[in-house]
């Protein structure tokens, strides 16, 4: 009976495998500011940064700057703004 745990081809073995790196993990930013014109693009843009944990920080502004309303809005993680209030300390 052959030894099946040869390998097929003599003197060839199979190949290791490749280290597959682990993904990168993006870290959520602390604070972002959101710009562009007042369209349903920048809304969903906003919405979508409500959705992923962020809440609003302070009020929103808006310009004119001769054909379009462009507007901005700030958001923070909240765990930011704890440890920010609490010195460091979250």
């Amino acid at each position: 009976m052959p030894d099946v745990s040869a390998p097929a081809v003599p003197g060839t073995a199979p190949a290791p495998s490749p280290a597959i790196p682990a993904p990168a993990v993006e870290q959520q930013l602390a604070y972002r500011l959101f710009t562009g014109p007042d369209d349903r693009s920048f809304c969903e843009r906003v919405s979508a940064a409500l959705a992923e944990g962020y809440v609003l920080h302070g009020s929103p502004a808006a310009t004119f700057n001769g054909s379009t309303v462009i507007v901005a809005q700030a958001v923070v993680l909240p765990a930011a703004t704890a440890s920010a209030t609490d010195g460091g300390h979250a």
